[in-house]
């Protein structure tokens, strides 16, 4: 019996054990960024999606992250049901392993395809809602920071710095870490630009938010959002700033043409499920969008970080990062006059 093969057998020892979930099935799933996914189906034919956390990862940190996803499906939220081990915790831990379990959303794909026709509203309007319903989450109630801290353009440079001294300890070895490290380059000679552009964004208001609201954890079907998946622990950051995230991708920025209109689509939405969020912050939208991908050192630090990340699929999404800002900032007036026309 090789490794994964043992693994299975463990999963499927967990689920029976700590579950009582009977699986008839135990299989890998879809690829985690750093979990290792499975999916089982049990007797009555329902499957479930089971999440294996490697070691040390920070077991209460994601009982909190999963408890917030419980607390949105309160407001009617779709987010998977997480299933509870017979003891009522949401994490099971034996043989070695640490797991949860939630029930699997069927006939679904990430939005990693990008937003468009009636996709743009859908989202708009469940992540107007998500973040009404966080508004009221027990870790605090919103309140109001200036904009530099939501686009902290002294820390990018920090960061920058840091990377840009790595690169010249550590020669470039691959065509991708010489090009990380020219972009680091940049993006650190572009930072009074990036700062120019956020300098005069009104004060934002800061909340509990999902977290990680990026294309792979919004599961669609057809052009209705099917599930909210991966929450973070609770932490304050800005709803305007997350919801420019999944709506301005820079799969979708680069995918359509005319993400201006799109995104008023969206933020038309978002205002209807959401009218406490000011017309100021939502006009912020894109500007924040373009300043967080201009202060961003991902992926170029896996470059020097964690080489053995650098796969042919983040080396693509690395540079469609690099082509989307520029799209952003090139066409920032542009989207920003599109918004004051639905706004004002």
């Amino acid at each position: 019996m090789n490794g994964a093969e043992s693994d299975v057998m463990v999963v499927a020892g967990i689920l029976t054990l700590l579950y009582r979930i009977v699986p008839t099935v135990v299989g890998e799933g879809p690829a985690g960024t750093a979990t290792r996914n499975y999916v089982a189906r049990d007797s009555d034919g329902a499957r479930w999606f089971v999440k294996a956390y490697p070691a040390g990862t920070d077991l209460d940190g994601e009982r909190r992250a999963l408890g917030l996803g419980e607390f949105a499906r309160l407001g009617r939220i779709p987010v998977p049901v997480v299933r509870k081990t017979l003891e009522g915790d949401l994490i099971a831990a034996a043989g070695g392993m640490a797991v949860s379990v939630a029930a699997y959303v069927e006939d679904t794909e990430t939005a990693e395809g990008g937003l468009s026709g009636d996709r743009w509203a859908a989202v708009g309007e469940t992540v107007g809602r998500l973040h009404r319903t966080l508004a009221r989450h027990p870790s605090g109630p919103p309140r109001r920071v200036p904009a530099r801290e939501v686009c902290d353009v002294k820390r990018a440079r920090q960061r920058l710095e840091r990377l840009v001294a790595l690169f010249a300890k550590r020669p470039p070895t691959s065509g991708f870490s010489a090009w990380a490290r020219e972009i680091a380059a940049q993006r650190l000679d572009a930072l009074p630009a990036a700062a120019a552009m956020v300098a005069g964004l009104p004060m934002l208001r800061v909340q509990t938010v999902h977290g990680d609201l990026a294309s792979p954890n919004l599961l669609l079907r057809g052009q209705k959002v099917a599930a909210l998946i991966d929450f973070r622990p609770p932490g304050h950051r800005s709803p305007a700033w997350e919801l420019g995230r999944i709506v301005l991708d820079p799969r979708t920025v680069l995918a359509q043409p005319q993400w201006p209109t799109g995104l008023a689509e969206a933020v038309a939405a978002y205002r209807a499920a959401n009218p406490a969020l000011p017309a100021e912050e939502l006009l912020a939208v894109p500007r924040l969008a373009a300043g967080y991908l201009a202060c961003s050192v991902y992926p170029l630090s896996e470059a020097v970080d964690d080489p053995t990340a650098v796969t042919p699929e983040l080396k693509a999404y690395g540079r469609n990062r690099q082509a989307a800002m520029a799209e952003l900032c090139e066409r920032l007036t542009e989207a920003e006059e599109v918004l004051h026309g639905l706004l004002h």
